[in-house]
């Protein structure tokens, strides 16, 4: 991987274009021929850099929450509770991580769905001894995305669009919905075969999905990267415990970090005092557990644990509408 390709994999994960020939106008952002492009994004992909090329849509927007879940699995039944899991279409990431919770997933349902009776369920299928049900009580920060450049310098902030709350699509709009969030072929015009398969004209499609990414119901159309072979090895997951008064500030300040790419608050239980959630992803273990030490030192809050994933499971986008 050299430097152009880690300047395109930045912008892929940025936005990739949605027009007639997307490869083109992506290609003359980099000084690269349409044919030259997209040569080069298909390498990319064939080594595994790029996971796919699709929508990332704002659930709520589309009538769906979303929850963390953590299971207590033991280890002779994990790869058995991995696989019903997984099964699960609502379920877009499972790792393994080091702790007596050892499986953790998120999952994302139609409203109309009763969520805790789903993961109970789930829960028992995979003969979880313990689950956790950890839904979002309040969002810090949501930045999906892995900056690589040579300096080691940090992803810039997300561009903002409009929060979305439930919208009631039209019938076009939801088969438009199933089609961008297709994984992209890699041909110079990708969407006339999307289009077609919902019944959808090329240029439809692409207005629709403008229309989304204005009205926020689409966060962006982009590449999702393969984090560890791009050489961020080590993901760990902070999990802080903070005075109720102090969340909002301390999540908030923890938020302006940009080596956090999540920031959440979720519920606690018994075993679990754990109120906050940050994501870290670095080259290594010690890079994560440097970068928490100065975060808690910014913050003021010590007692806090991190939760390195081992294996991953899954990871990809959910698919909605399906």
């Amino acid at each position: 991987m050299d430097a152009l390709d880690r300047r395109l994999l930045n912008g892929l994960q940025e936005a990739f274009p949605l027009s007639t020939r997307p490869f083109q106008g992506l290609g003359e952002g980099f000084g690269l021929t349409e044919a030259e492009c997209l040569e080069r994004v298909k390498r990319l992909h064939a080594e595994g850099l790029i996971r796919h090329i699709n929508a990332l849509f704002e659930g709520r927007a589309l009538g769906y929450s979303g929850s963390l879940v953590a299971l207590r699995v033991s280890d002779s039944w994990l790869d058995s509770a991995a696989a019903l899991i997984n099964a699960h279409q609502g379920v877009s990431h499972n790792y393994i991580r080091e702790h007596k919770y050892n499986m953790w997933f998120t999952i994302a349902l139609p409203t109309s769905q009763d969520m805790r009776a789903v993961i109970e369920e789930l829960g028992q299928r995979a003969r979880a001894q313990a689950v956790l049900f950890l839904p979002t009580v309040r969002m810090f920060k949501l930045q999906a995305m892995h900056w690589l450049v040579d300096d080691g310098s940090p992803a810039p902030p997300e561009r903002q669009r409009p929060s979305a709350a439930s919208i009631e699509l039209t019938p076009r709009e939801r088969l438009a919905v199933r089609a961008l969030q297709r994984d992209l072929s890699f041909v110079a015009r990708p969407f006339p075969s999307q289009a077609e398969e919902m019944g959808l004209e090329e240029t439809e499609l692409i207005d629709i999905g403008r229309g989304f990414l204005d009205r926020g119901i689409m966060r962006r159309y982009s590449a999702q990267i393969h984090h560890i072979k791009a050489g961020l090895t080590a993901n760990g997951m902070g999990c802080w415990v903070v005075p109720a008064k102090r969340v909002e500030g301390v999540g908030r300040e923890l938020a302006k970090s940009p080596r956090v790419t999540h920031c959440y608050q979720r519920p606690t239980y018994p075993d679990w005092p754990y109120n906050l959630f940050t994501m870290l992803h670095a080259p290594s273990r010690e890079e994560c557990a440097e970068i928490i030490t100065e975060l808690s030192d910014r913050v003021g809050v010590n007692e806090y644990t991190m939760l390195f994933s081992t294996r991953e499971l899954k990871k990809t986008r959910v698919k909605y509408f399906e």
